[in-house]
């Protein structure tokens, strides 16, 4: 029965090992002059292969001779799910196109160039690239519209927007802090490798250990006591570096920040079945928690937020990802502390459960630091 018990959890937790990879994103920059329109789109080439199919040979890598001869079909894929209008549609189309290396693998570069009727006024945008494919694909847009700058992440919910030239109003601003709010929501749920880390925490919160042994915390307030050091010792730290990467302050490699954040998950598992940090988890928080901030502020720095705008939009992300976080802390807190005198809960999954966390965060330590792809994403 324990090993049937077991096998469930594994099912269910190795799929995670395929999600943790970064979220799909493209990289959308225009520039609108009056009349004159360009910009640069960065897709992904895992993408553009998912929906077209530029992979011949099957060997899992996309080549300049595979890619080349596709230019004019990827560049007529890409323009039927983007349209701008000012004073009516905007032409838009594909003046070069390149091979650039983002840090998630190689993106197909298209250089855009335009018109629109009208030389001032608002301009509308609808983004619809993967969505009908893959309902988590974002397009992260930087739009300098007559010289002033605006972002906004584009989602199924928010592919259609309106820009307004001049000043950027009051509402618009807290139209993006609303949008960078969910954006940060959205990525800590999407991000099983933050959320595994914290959970190999939290999971022991419910009990105390002595002499070896596990035994129930009496109270609820004991269990909520630990999670409250380990949560907040994790929004410190993460909260911390997520800002000083976003401003450019502090850069680091992003296979060496993916690769700790593997080895974090790894040892807060294994601290579950020998523990190091048994009443100071929230030491473990902290300390990784700084470098877990680090792959928090990947899809900001990618994004380039311009300063007018920085703080507002990395104030939302930030508060998102504290909610959602809290979100995860609320629904498993009553769960495990309602399951901590069952033999299946300190064995199944205090005991199983680690062991299938660290066997799934030494898969990504491999694939990271050797740049390998052991799972299909």
């Amino acid at each position: 029965m324990m090993l049937r018990r077991c096998l469930l959890i594994l099912l269910l937790l190795c799929p995670l090992a395929v999600l943790a990879h970064k979220a799909s994103d493209s990289y959308l920059v225009l520039d609108i002059k009056g009349r004159e329109l360009s910009g640069q789109w960065d897709i992904a080439l895992r993408d553009i292969d998912f929906a077209l199919g530029l992979d011949n040979d099957g060997n899992g890598e996309i080549t300049w001779g595979e890619l080349r001869p596709r230019h004019a079909d990827i560049a007529a894929w890409a323009l039927s799910r983007l349209s701008l209008q000012r004073g009516g549609a905007c032409t838009l189309q594909v003046a070069h196109h390149q091979v650039d290396d983002h840090t998630d693998g190689g993106y197909a570069v298209l250089r855009l160039a335009g018109a629109c009727p009208a030389a001032s006024g608002d301009v509308a945008l609808n983004y619809r690239l993967l969505f009908e494919l893959d309902a988590l694909h974002r397009g992260l847009l930087r739009l300098s519209l007559d010289g002033v700058a605006q972002t906004a992440v584009l989602s199924p919910d928010s592919g259609a927007q309106r820009f307004t030239s001049g000043t950027v109003s009051f509402a618009s601003r807290l139209a993006q802090f609303r949008q960078y709010l969910v954006e940060g929501i959205w990525h800590i749920w999407i991000g099983f490798d933050h959320i595994l880390f914290l959970l190999s925490l939290l999971l022991p919160a419910v009990l105390l250990r002595e002499a070896g042994h596990w035994r129930s915390a009496a109270r609820f307030g004991d269990a909520l006591r630990e999670v409250v050091w380990v949560v907040t010792a994790f929004t410190a730290a993460h909260s911390i570096t997520l800002t000083l990467a976003a401003l450019g302050l502090i850069s680091l490699p992003s296979r060496l920040v993916e690769s700790v954040i593997a080895v974090s998950v790894v040892l807060a598992a294994a601290n579950n079945l020998k523990p190091l940090f048994d009443r100071r988890r929230w030491m473990m928080a902290f300390g990784f928690g700084l470098i877990h901030g680090f792959g928090f502020a990947s899809v900001l720095a990618e994004l380039g937020l311009p300063k007018e705008t920085l703080v507002l939009s990395l104030l939302g992300f930030n508060l998102g990802v504290e909610i959602g976080q809290l979100a995860i802390v609320a629904v498993c807190l009553p769960l495990t502390y309602a399951l901590r005198n069952s033999v299946f809960y300190r064995r199944g999954v205090i005991g199983g459960g680690s062991l299938i966390i660290i066997a799934i965060a030494l898969v990504w330590l491999i694939e990271r630091a050797f740049d390998l792809k052991l799972m299909s994403a």
